[in-house]
């Protein structure tokens, strides 16, 4: 097993993956049915601990692939499912989901962490990455919806240096959290809505 991202070189290959060759989004919902059983269809996930996929960074979602693919990322079902996809899979995978429009959260933020979980995000710089109300941007993903035992697994698994990133910077920032703001980012996160076309700028 590896446990960690040969920096560069693995921000590079992820990218190439991300960006080569003509994605087909057609394609990639054909080959996306054996992801809903767990991402749920469309990959709007219904289950807590598993991530929703819609709406996602084409290049995030085609460089985890890669990196489950490589082994510098290990999870029980998609380490193996990832095995067997080419790079154009990837790419067509990455495109479909990205397609997608998420589902709203069904999470709903307690009104004690809505202005303490805006505090985090703020404190420890979630915008400077994940961009403006937390949307995602290029190879970061969007955690705004996302749901909330995901969430917590893996700002758990960056603070216990368990789960690997490509620059190490979520590590990193996980360093500080207690147990207590873990809680309460997820909670405020997971309930955060994606913005409409004609509201886009706005956070919920």
């Amino acid at each position: 097993m590896r446990h960690g991202l040969p920096g560069a070189a693995a921000l590079a290959a992820a990218l190439f993956v991300g960006a080569a060759g003509a994605a087909d989004v057609e394609a990639g919902r054909q080959k996306a049915a054996v992801c809903a059983e767990c991402h749920g269809p469309d990959g709007n996930s219904s289950d807590p601990a598993v991530p929703s996929l819609a709406g996602q960074p084409a290049q995030f979602l085609s460089g985890q692939l890669f990196f489950f693919r490589e082994e510098y990322r290990r999870e029980p079902r998609m380490s193996p499912a990832a095995k067997a996809l080419s790079n154009s899979d990837m790419n067509d995978l990455a495109a479909y989901f990205a397609s997608v429009k998420p589902a709203p959260p069904k999470h709903v933020t307690t009104p004690e962490n809505e202005q303490r979980g805006l505090e985090l995000t703020q404190k420890f710089r979630c915008v400077q990455c994940h961009s403006a109300g937390l949307q995602g941007q290029q190879h970061v993903p969007r955690i705004a919806g996302q749901q909330p035992e995901y969430l917590r697994a893996q700002l758990r698994g960056f603070k216990q240096r368990t789960r690997s990133d490509i620059d190490g910077y979520m590590t990193q920032m996980a360093q500080p959290l207690s147990d207590h703001e873990i809680d309460v980012l997820v909670d405020y996160i997971a309930g955060l809505r994606t913005p409409s076309r004609a509201a886009a700028g706005g956070s919920r």
